[in-house]
């Protein structure tokens, strides 16, 4: 079964719009009206080999925190209906990402239990007009509308496009590692029987 999903979701704040492949080659098409934002969510389709498609329109004119934190909710939401039963995929993944200087980890678990923590040795900052501290507020809410376990950490670093490119990147590659189907069966990967 193609393992695809989209939403729509509208609310005072925002319009949001996301179409997921997870067996995708990283082609994406993203527009937000932040273009670091987009900029991330780019990186995160390449890295994650996620097709993904992305548009929103928020109340900019406030801030960016429900636009970010909206296409985050949205995004979280087409990955638990695409990955369905969870049936054949590995469940763990776990990436490591230096950019220059700087050094991320990402280890998510698609458990069915949601949780997120992040740790970061440097304040997030604005980068071209973004503000870097919605970061974690855009990954929190994947990790608690898909369901996941997600720990990130930033372990170095003092650029802050560096910093925040290698976190999005070690979360997409762990992403990538997660959902991938298992070649050795089509079985949950629970003790429990079930992820969902």
């Amino acid at each position: 079964m193609p393992r695809n999903a989209k939403m729509h979701r509208t609310t005072e704040e925002t319009d949001v719009s996301v179409n997921i492949k997870l067996d995708g080659v990283g082609n994406s098409l993203i527009q937000t009206g932040i273009g670091f934002f987009d900029h991330l969510l780019t990186i995160l389709s390449k890295h994650s080999d996620l097709d993904l498609q992305v548009a929103a329109k928020g109340d900019l004119q406030v801030d960016q925190h429900h636009t970010v934190e909206d296409v985050g909710i949205v995004l979280g939401q087409v990955l638990d209906q695409a990955l369905g039963s969870r049936h054949g995929i590995l469940r763990f993944g776990y990436a490591y990402c230096p950019l220059d200087e700087s050094l991320a980890r990402s280890v998510i678990d698609i458990s069915g239990r949601s949780f997120f923590h992040f740790q970061s040795c440097q304040t997030l900052a604005h980068v071209g007009g973004f503000d870097g501290c919605l970061l974690p507020e855009f990954l929190r809410a994947i990790a608690f509308n898909a369901k996941l376990t997600v720990h990130v950490d930033l372990l170095r670093g003092q650029n802050q496009h560096h910093i925040q490119e290698a976190i999005i990147k070690s979360f997409g590659c762990a992403l990538k590692m997660a959902v991938a189907v298992n070649k050795k069966g089509h079985r949950i990967p629970s003790s429990k029987g079930t992820l969902v």
